[in-house]
């Protein structure tokens, strides 16, 4: 079902760093992901796929971890990501392009969620070094997707006081307060 497969969808930021994903998987989730929509189908986004050693150590050094954690200076070697994509275009980023990469960076990720990978969305990096790795003339990065085998469980808990922040417990467990549906609603 789809809303077990969007519930199982989270933003993972450790993973099992040994666990190498094959490009074969990754041309396959693109496959799928290039059936979404695009606004006036012009289909401007363009997915770089990153899995080699040497390269994810760049991507990695780009990235900035997540915010509300700040005691957290990102995952240990042996929970890095196995993977990336970088989404760009030769278009500067604008409303039509940002739907588009909502759209199909999610695409992306539910595929993956499919196949057990996780992922997480950035748009916290250098991207004049993120266009230097990926390498590609015109290129502008505007998402880059870590990638990799979950190593941390993930949990959706209620917003209480109108805090949305995530944070760790003391059980280790990453918990991210969302919304209930009638929050959310604000007309029936």
């Amino acid at each position: 079902m789809i809303k077990d497969l969007i519930k199982q969808n989270r933003s993972y930021r450790r993973f099992f760093a040994e666990k190498a994903i094959d490009t074969e998987t990754f041309v396959s989730i693109v496959d799928e992901a290039r059936f979404c929509p695009s606004a006036a189908n012009r289909q401007r986004l363009r997915v770089a796929i990153i899995n080699d050693e040497k390269a994810n150590e760049e991507i990695f050094s780009t990235l900035k971890f997540a915010g509300y954690l700040t005691e957290w200076s990102g995952p240990s070697n042996e929970e890095r990501p196995a993977a990336y994509f970088v989404i760009s275009s030769e278009s500067e980023l604008d409303s039509n392009l940002a739907i588009d990469l909502g759209i199909f960076a999610q695409t992306l990720l539910l595929s993956a969620t499919e196949r057990g990978i996780g992922g997480c969305m950035f748009r916290s990096y250098n991207a004049e070094r993120v266009s230097q790795i990926v390498g590609v003339e015109g290129a502008k990065p505007h998402l880059v997707i870590a990638l990799g085998y979950p190593s941390e469980k993930v949990e959706c808990v209620g917003v209480k006081d109108g805090d949305i922040k995530y944070f760790r417990g003391e059980d280790d467990v990453h918990y991210v307060p969302k919304y209930t549906s009638d929050e959310l609603i604000i007309k029936k």
